[in-house]
């Protein structure tokens, strides 16, 4: 055989889909054919340009002994330590010119390598294909020197004809991929530009009268409890499910008493499907998706969804994920109650369907498809609305739809995102409904829902989306007779997302409104050596958008951030209000009753448990309430706070948690706490430098704190800085504010403090301050009093604004070091952090933490580890009670460090433990990418007075 010297490399930038593989069909794990993995280690030749090497590589018997070694499924940019090339982050902008379908001579191209062996029993009989389940972003195949074909579509199957070549023993696989195609104009999502073989790559045999493609529809009358099977297949054979007492020919259809799907109960019922050369297994759940009323209904019941965006990642293979990763995804989705998935913004690799089946999970199928970075040019030359491009598309959509059209879970297929709107789009909503009838279609670009069936945004604001529930946001007729949903909210980026609770209560109080999925998932952190995670531009790419990319509820080990903690709360599938005598217990689930759970209470009196029992709640249907009296409170338990803790969790063991698994919970308050007095029976004694004052000592010049009893206390003053988060530093999309650069413009990082008087009087110390920054005449004028019965130290803070205020405080409270501590005891809300919008899961109780262990680890370091509702803290050998609650924060660095810090190796733990008690703070919000802080959590510079008194530990 015969090689050119310049391999032809038209094909990629070729506007086709490729040549050579076969019409798309459904996806299988397993069947009694035979199947050979070929993933494990591949040869790899990384060259800088389509064309720098001919294709002689593919011919048998080249020595490829030289080249590197790289796994498959896998990146060849994460792997080599950056000698293979580098990862390449961007949101939305194309990293190379846009001049479409062209792409840069300079464009990494991996030649992969693989010698295989049939296995001694493989079939000597029939045909075989080689799958490819997922390449970035164009691949040529060649087999043992012949070339097969050619494609693209980076996270959708391709199968080629291979039966004909295979030889018993030292098959030659030859991949070569090319990292920039003409198909990178229609992957422009936020995400890690990677390329590689990332999906398994199967040798299937396919026997003579094996299944070719089929389609399972199974749908359910929720009026008769019954299910209608069908199995289309173009192959005959026949349908048997046991549990069922099925046995029908492929095509006829059968109607039996059947349990419903849904993802609270999801029912599959075992299947297979015979042809004359194959058994395949099916796992069939009985559902029926529809418009009806203007709303999303399953089963005759409107579905509201508590959802999530999910990028496939890991940190150290991308989006080579394997089986067991997949699961733990779906496992920790289940255990914090989100029961939907947004597949964003490409099909996902095709067992993760196969666990949403299985452990109940609603999900929109999205197509591999987006060109965002096409606004950069008001759209021009987009491809969605150029019909050269439109094989292309229906390709993509085709290849979704047949490889997943079998999935019980997959209730909505999406179009894409971000790709404009034309003719493209059209085109595949036409071929996807014309293809399956059983499922809706969505597009959030599509405003006026000309191609969807329900009206998409992405991070419109609390007011707007109380508008469309009220039906007073206009649009389109057909617009508004659609239900909507939030397909992108509550951005997940740092600190955050804050708001969760208030659109919550807007989703449950409109009809209309069918819930929304956070973005996103999990942060696409990279495992650096150096810098522990790296994000974009720590790859030095020239074109980048930074930390953007880290912006997910789960951090990049899979570890829950408080986002999700904060999500599960707000989505729990039951609530409770109450007074002091009852709770008032409502099922929120949409199709299950309260019997799989089990509910305890427990009293407590300052934070600490007096007493605890079961509750005997009904097993209420879906929507329904219930008023469940609680026991007497005990008598010997009065006279400090007092509250009833309610909780539900599971009464057995389920497939995703065990029995005791906490799924909801509430608190109801029942005597009120008492703020702390302490009588100023002490005056103030000046020596020559010192003033003491019961057991403190201050500086005599300057009033400051110095010591109570054997506690040396540092720089003790009031504090407005923090360090500024992921979206204190984005734009609001509403009003353009960002408040961190307005915070920096207006100096509240670098506030100074004047000292105005000391003042000893009879039975306190008074200390008056100027708090203001350079080159602006705005301040606050900041007083602390401090007086004694002795043993106990009490200081109060005035705080009044002087000047015009222009913007809100990042922080109001007093901020000093500790020389020794580690150890923290408090009695608040816990345990994890929370800040005025963002602690719905702070669970008021008594609580203990190390120093470090309030530290939230975000990926680029910010404001973190507030704990709120804080009554009384110890630290350092100090007990500290506040007057009113207080936000509390103590860390081994100053909030300047704090805000320096570009990765958490940038920060290294000094001798003195920071401590902040702040009275207010400023909201979080997700101005990152959406609304900003909501009016009522945000800090405005107004007159305030708190207190705190100390005392030392014994």
């Amino acid at each position: 055989m015969s090689f050119r010297t310049t391999p032809a490399i038209d094909y990629v930038e070729d506007v086709s889909p490729g040549s050579g593989a076969l019409p798309p069909r459904a996806w299988y794990a397993s069947s009694d054919a035979a199947s050979l993995s070929l993933n494990g280690s591949w040869r790899l030749r990384v060259s800088p340009t389509a064309d720098a090497e001919d294709d002689s590589f593919a011919e048998e018997g080249y020595d490829a002994g030289d080249w590197a070694e790289v796994a498959v499924p896998g990146h060849w940019v994460l792997q080599g330590d950056g000698a293979f090339g580098l990862p390449i982050y961007t949101n939305h902008l194309y990293p190379f010119p846009v001049d479409p379908p062209h792409v840069p001579t300079e464009n990494p191209t991996g030649d992969h390598l693989h010698v295989f062996d049939l296995p001694a029993d493989w079939p000597a009989d029939g045909s075989a294909v080689i799958r490819f389940d997922g390449v970035e972003s164009c691949a040529r195949v060649w087999l043992n020197g012949t070339d097969i074909g050619e494609f693209k579509g980076s996270r959708l199957p391709h199968e080629f004809a291979v039966g004909h070549l295979l030889k018993p023993s030292g098959n030659v696989l030859a991949v070569r991929v090319h990292q920039w195609s003409a198909g990178s104009y229609l992957e422009d999502q936020d995400q890690w530009w990677l390329p590689g073989i990332f999906r398994d790559v199967t040798l299937l045999h396919r026997p003579a009268g094996s299944a070719l493609d089929f389609f399972v529809h199974a749908s359910y009358d929720h009026v008769t409890g019954e299910g209608t099977l069908r199995v289309d297949s173009d192959v005959d054979g026949r349908v048997s499910v046991p549990a069922l007492d099925i046995d029908v020919a492929t095509g006829e259809s059968v109607t039996v008493p059947v349990e419903a799907w849904t993802a609270e109960t999801p029912k599959l019922y075992d299947g297979v499907l015979v042809t004359e050369g194959e058994r395949v297994p099916l796992r069939i759940g009985f559902r029926t998706v529809e418009l009806a009323d203007g709303l999303i209904k399953v089963n005759g019941t409107p579905l509201l969804f508590k959802g999530v965006n999910r990028h496939e990642w890991h940190p150290e293979k991308g989006r080579a994920l394997d089986l067991e990763t997949m699961r733990e995804d779906v496992l920790l989705m289940k255990r914090h109650n989100i029961n939907s998935v947004r597949t964003s913004h490409y099909p996902p690799h095709p067992a993760f369907l196969d666990l949403c089946d299985e452990y109940g999970l609603w999900v929109i199928d999205e197509c591999d498809l987006e060109t965002h970075g096409f606004t950069e040019q008001a759209w021009r030359d987009n491809p969605v609305d150029d019909d050269r491009w439109t094989p292309a598309l229906l390709d993509r959509a085709a290849r979704m739809v047949e490889r997943d059209k079998n999935h019980p879970s997959v209730v909505i297929w999406s179009l894409g995102n971000e790709a404009g709107t034309g003719r493209g789009l059209t085109a595949m909503a036409e071929w996807i409904h014309g293809r399956d009838s059983s499922r809706l279609v969505h597009y959030e670009g599509d405003w006026d829902c000309r191609d969807t069936d329900m009206y998409s945004r992405m991070y419109a604001s609390h007011a707007e989306v109380e508008a469309i529930g009220r039906d007073l946001d206009g649009g389109t007729h057909k617009r508004r007779e659609l239900p909507f949903i939030l397909c992108e909210y509550a951005h997940a980026m740092g600190n955050g997302p804050g708001g969760l609770a208030d659109y919550q209560r807007l989703f449950e109080t409109y009809d209309r409104l069918q819930g929304a999925f956070v973005w996103e998932w999990i942060d696409h952190g990279v495992k650096h050596p150096e810098l522990g995670y790296a994000y974009g531009g720590d790859f030095r790419e020239e074109l980048h958008d930074g930390n953007f990319v880290c912006d997910g509820l789960l951090f990049p080990d899979r570890a829950p951030s408080p986002g999700l903690v904060e999500f599960k709360k707000v989505i729990e599938p039951v609530s409770f209000d109450g007074s002091d005598t009852a709770v008032r217990v409502t099922n929120k689930q949409d199709f299950a009753d309260l019997s799989a759970f089990v509910f305890e209470w427990s009293y407590q009196v300052d934070g600490e448990t007096a007493e605890s029992g079961s509750l005997s709640v009904p097993a209420l249907a879906p929507g329904e309430s219930a008023d469940v009296k609680l026991p007497e409170p005990p008598a010997d338990h009065s006279g400090g706070e007092a509250q009833w803790t309610v909780r539900a969790s599971l009464a057995t063991d389920t497939a995703w948690a065990p029995k005791g698994h906490e799924v909801a919970w509430g608190q109801v308050p029942v005597a009120a706490r008492q703020l702390p007095t302490v009588p100023a029976t002490d005056g103030p004694v000046l020596s020559e430098r010192v003033i003491t004052l019961g057991p403190a000592s201050f500086d005599a010049r300057t009033g400051a704190l110095k010591t109570i009893g054997g506690v040396e206390v540092d720089g003790l003053r009031l504090d407005v800085w923090r360090a500024t988060t992921d979206n204190d530093e984005g734009a609001e999309w509403l009003t353009g504010t960002r408040y961190a650069e307005l915070w920096r413009k207006y100096g509240l990082h670098r506030m100074r403090h004047r000292l105005d008087s000391v003042e000893l009087g009879d039975d306190a110390l008074t200390v008056r301050t100027r708090v203001a920054a350079a080159a602006w005449e705005f301040g606050l004028g900041a007083v602390y009093r401090w007086t004694s019965d002795g043993n106990r130290l009490k200081l109060t803070v005035s705080v009044g604004p002087e000047g015009e205020w222009p913007v809100p405080l990042p922080r109001l409270g007093v901020r000093f070091g500790l020389a020794q501590a580690d150890g923290v005891k408090w009695y608040g809300g816990g345990p994890g952090e929370g800040y005025p919008d963002t602690k719905s899961a702070s669970r008021i109780g008594r609580w203990e933490s190390t120093v470090d262990g309030l530290q939230t680890p975000y990926l680029r370091p910010q404001e973190n580890g507030a704990r709120a509702d804080v009554r009384w803290a110890e630290i350092g050998g100090l007990r500290i009670e506040g007057g009113p609650e207080f936000f509390l924060s103590a860390r081994r660095w100053t909030t300047e460090q704090l805000d320096a810090a570009t990765h958490l190796t940038d920060l290294t733990a000094g001798d003195t433990v920071w401590v902040n008690l702040d009275h207010g703070l400023h909201g979080i919000g997700t101005g990152s990418c959406g609304p900003g802080v909501l009016p009522q959590y945000t800090l405005r510079a107004e007159p305030a007075e708190f207190s705190f008194v100390f005392s030392e530990l014994h």
